[in-house]
């Protein structure tokens, strides 16, 4: 099973603050342990909202809404990972044993990623050959930029 696991955004993190060298030296330590166990697959923290835009759907009709983001920043990401786990429970182990990824108080969300066999009868043979198709283009070129 693979899990996006969604550090959430600070006051701290949406006001541009960078972490500390001690931070980011333990955060580093543990994504090595999670690269030799097998389980990370990326990840990458991300800029504040204020250097985001949203595009928000109204039937055939586009809005661009420039960031920052109001609101509760609890309820932005400002980073993640992908990880390949057997559980849920291994998923919350791991992020148990993560540094607090922020210098005060913090949280971090897991969801589990649709996997093909998760989409039923609706992911016909033909969209399961594009899908598969895509994967190994993106596996190809590196999957980014």
């Amino acid at each position: 099973m693979r899990f996006m696991v969604l550090v959430k955004a600070t006051r701290e993190s949406e006001a541009g603050e960078m972490p500390s060298t001690e931070l980011l030296a333990a955060m580093g330590r543990f994504n090595e342990e999670l690269v030799r166990a097998g389980v990370m697959q990326s990840g990458e923290g991300l800029h504040p909202t204020a250097r985001g835009a949203r595009v928000r759907f109204s039937g055939p009709q586009r809005e661009v809404i420039q960031g920052p983001f109001g609101g509760n920043p609890g309820d932005l990401v400002a980073g993640f990972w992908i990880w390949k786990c057997a559980s849920l429970e291994e998923a919350i182990d791991w992020v148990k044993r993560c540094p607090n990824p922020m210098p005060g108080d913090s949280e971090i969300e897991i969801r589990r990623i649709f996997e093909p066999e998760d989409f039923g009868q609706e992911f016909t043979p033909e969209l399961r050959e594009q899908e598969e198709q895509l994967r190994q283009q993106l596996s190809g070129s590196g999957g980014g930029r």
